[in-house]
């Protein structure tokens, strides 16, 4: 397909392995043995009764009433909400256990933003009797605490991260230091489509069960198998990529990723990365950053750990660079606003990341006969103390 990864691990001019020495033997091993590995009968069985049994797939397609009626348009919601613990996270955790068991690990660690990630991490080490370390910066551990519990009780270990803005971008930092430390035992759960190839390449494949599942739901629901607009939101990219991958060649499919613009695009606290940033190195890939006029790396914002990073994934930065996929923001105001929109018109509380995708449906005009899909990426359990800071009765 135009838009996978080429042999040498780039979406054009974006991605590759950058990556310390160190790191060599176990980056080699991935891109050596992981397709054949994840296309292996074996394992596709023990994914797919996973997914299915554990995991709770195929995730609803769900027509929202009462948000088309307000919106006057066809408004369906992809529920990766009702996962096993609660966002799309599980998805690539369960396949990336099974590939790290398989290449004989015996160590899993992980980094974590808004911690779903880490929880999903946590939890497929539990189902798998894999010690798990999750790094985590000490602010986003503040603000996220009922995850950092969650993780806790699942047997996993907790690190913060206490350099720079104590969020995203630190607690990456320190699993890959955690791994250049022990490079031979180790696995990293990367969360998103972000860092050295192949990781990318994989979280795709596992997410891509999102619009696998949307195509023949769409069938069903609507007599086509493809809506008019999907829209979710980005930070790293891998529930959007999740959402967008089987539409990406069909171009009569827009398709919308929302950004965290924080206080605004031009307040200096901001997380829109691809209106803010330039080509860089983050993480081990060449992608789209947040940088100085020096090329050092500047602090991201956002009210949502889960879109608080200064870069996007590789695939991302090369379907802006083509324009396949309009790159929208948000900012926390109108991400609040649209989370109560949903929650008091369908009873569903979404995640503050999730909640930035919603936003767009203020911000753009579609017509009535339109069928938009939202990703609803993840539940707002973990938000809630944000949420309820915003309470208006």
């Amino acid at each position: 397909m135009k838009y996978d990864v080429n042999k040498n691990g780039y979406y054009g001019s974006f991605g590759g392995a950058y990556i310390p020495e160190m790191l060599y033997p176990n980056i080699e091993n991935l891109k050596k043995n992981y397709i054949k590995i994840i296309n292996s009968p074996d394992f596709q069985k023990e994914f797919t009764e996973l997914l299915r049994d554990y995991v709770g797939r195929p995730t609803p397609l769900y027509f929202a009433k009462r948000l088309s009626e307000y919106y006057n348009t066809n408004i369906y919601l992809k529920r990766e909400d009702l996962n096993h613990t609660g966002a799309h996270k599980i998805n690539n955790t369960i396949g990336q256990i099974l590939l790290a068991k398989r290449l004989g690990k015996k160590r899993i660690i992980a980094e974590t933003g808004a911690g779903q990630h880490g929880v999903a991490t946590a939890t497929v080490c539990a189902l798998m009797g894999i010690e798990c370390i999750v790094y985590m910066g000490e602010t986003d551990m503040k603000r996220q605490a009922p995850n950092v519990a969650r993780m806790k009780m699942l047997g996993a270990e907790v690190r913060p991260a206490t350099c720079g803005n104590k969020t995203l971008k630190d607690a990456t930092n320190e699993a890959i230091r955690d791994w250049i430390n022990n490079p031979v035992n180790t696995h990293y759960i990367i969360g998103s489509v972000v860092g050295p190839h192949p990781y990318p390449d994989i979280v795709t494949m596992f997410q891509s069960i999102i619009s696998y599942e949307m195509k023949i739901q769409m069938l069903q629901k609507t007599g086509k198998d493809s809506p008019d607009y999907i829209i979710a939101c980005v930070g790293g990219g891998s529930n959007a990529i999740g959402a967008f991958y089987h539409y990406l060649e069909n171009t009569k499919v827009n398709l919308i990723a929302v950004e965290a613009s924080g206080l605004g695009v031009n307040s200096g606290k901001s997380a829109a990365t691809l209106v803010l940033g330039k080509p860089g190195i983050i993480h081990g890939s060449k992608t789209i950053l947040m940088q100085n006029d020096d090329g050092q790396i500047t602090e991201p914002y956002s009210i949502s750990a889960g879109l608080d990073y200064p870069g996007v994934g590789p695939i991302h930065a090369y379907l802006a660079e083509t324009k396949r996929v309009n790159f929208k923001n948000a900012t926390d105001s109108e991400a609040i606003k649209a989370a109560y929109q949903l929650t008091r018109i369908e009873g569903i509380i979404p995640a503050l990341e999730t909640a930035h995708a919603l936003a767009i449906l203020e911000k753009t005009k579609f017509k009535k006969n339109e069928t938009i899909v939202i990703n609803i990426s993840g539940r707002g359990d973990k938000d809630m103390e944000t949420y309820i800071k915003h309470l208006t009765i």
